[in-house]
């Protein structure tokens, strides 16, 4: 049986942790960042984890992960 392809998509976009979780990182801190606050600009710089909702279509298009 052939191997399954990666999304490349998703590649770019997900990381794993040592613990198997997925990493993402926020939206909203590419443009129109006059509006919000030092506060808020600096949290969108941090990631975070993919909610366990979503877990399972992301491994999806990871299978490798």
């Amino acid at each position: 049986m052939p191997k399954m392809k990666s999304n490349s998509g998703a590649k770019k976009r997900f990381k794993f942790t040592g613990s198997g979780k997925i990493k993402r990182k926020k939206a909203y801190k590419r443009h129109i960042l006059t509006k919000k606050s030092s506060n808020r600009k600096r949290d969108l710089g941090k990631s975070t984890l993919v909610h366990k909702a979503d877990e399972k279509s992301v491994k999806d298009l990871l299978p490798y992960g």
